[in-house]
């Protein structure tokens, strides 16, 4: 065995101690655990070495910033940004969640920036300030295809190395379809121009972001699937977009024709949706230099 992958392995091993250190596990202990399982299994998989330093995008809660913040060790360092405030998230805020980060043995190796967005001038970083940035499951969340090609392209000179994972909306099979229809439904809700502040603002495929990233000066050096198997976000999403499509003012501010084909299709999602257990759609990850 390499020393790698005795790392990789310790990562994994020590993913339950990450998932209690997280204040969202006083709520779901078992969400929480299967949450950090999940990311310490990519990071496992992703070549950042003790002592690096990482620029996390769209940290959230922090439940990457906690893997990433073990795998750099306490030499190692995390910039994790976020353009919401401190007050936002549920039922948890990430005020709330970082702070008991910080508090931790992890505290002192990880910088907490929030109501921060990197396209502002005001965010700057000197050439290869470093070693890796990552983005996790927050690129749907940006407002348009454009933005995170903007943004990409702001931060390709900050760092050597982009760790870059997401939803794939290709299903591998028919229980994940409630998910994926989940998921294009508020992505035409937001394309049509109202606005929300859920999860899924963007939806777009893994070919999309390949074909993006030349434009924004990175190179892509592969490209795998990710197991989702024990993740929850099927249903959280089926359930947002159930509540959406029950939020009247969002509804009466889409052209006729589009709001009858999303109330269809919510007709749809409505029959083929389980109460819970859904399968959530698999995830990809990129690597980029």
């Amino acid at each position: 065995m390499t020393k790698d992958s005795v790392n990789h392995s310790d990562l994994r091993t020590r993913a339950p101690s990450l998932a209690a250190g997280m204040a969202a596990a006083d709520h779901s202990p078992d969400v929480q655990l299967s949450q950090t399982r999940h990311r310490a299994a990519l990071v496992a998989s992703w070549d950042i070495a003790p002592g690096s330093t990482v620029l996390e995008l769209g940290c959230g809660q922090g439940d990457m910033t906690a893997v990433l913040a073990e795998a750099v060790g306490p030499t190692g360092r995390v910039v994790a940004t976020d353009v919401a405030d401190p007050s936002y998230g549920a039922p948890v805020t990430l005020g709330a969640s970082s702070a008991r980060l910080s508090a931790g043995p992890l505290g002192p190796r990880i910088d907490f920036r929030f109501s921060t967005d990197v396209l502002d001038s005001s965010v700057e970083f000197p050439e290869n300030t470093f070693d890796h940035v990552v983005l996790a499951h927050c690129s749907w969340y940006f407002a348009s295809l454009a933005q995170l090609r903007d943004t990409l392209t702001r931060i390709r000179p900050w760092a050597r190395r982009l760790w870059f994972t997401e939803w794939d909306l290709t299903p591998v099979s028919d229980d994940q379809l409630a998910h994926l229809l989940a998921v294009l439904i508020q992505g035409q809700i937001e394309a049509a121009g109202s606005h929300g502040q859920g999860n899924v603002r963007t939806p777009f495929s893994r070919e999309a972001l390949l074909r993006l990233l030349p434009e924004a000066g990175w190179t892509a050096q592969g490209s795998r699937p990710v197991d989702t198997e024990d993740l929850q976000d099927g249903d959280w999403e089926i359930a947002a977009c159930q509540d959406l499509t029950n939020t009247r003012d969002r509804m009466d501010a889409l052209p006729e024709p589009l709001r009858q084909l999303v109330l269809s299709q919510t007709d749809v999602l409505r029959t083929i949706a389980r109460p819970r257990g859904n399968r959530s759609l698999p995830a990809y990850a990129v690597t980029a230099t």
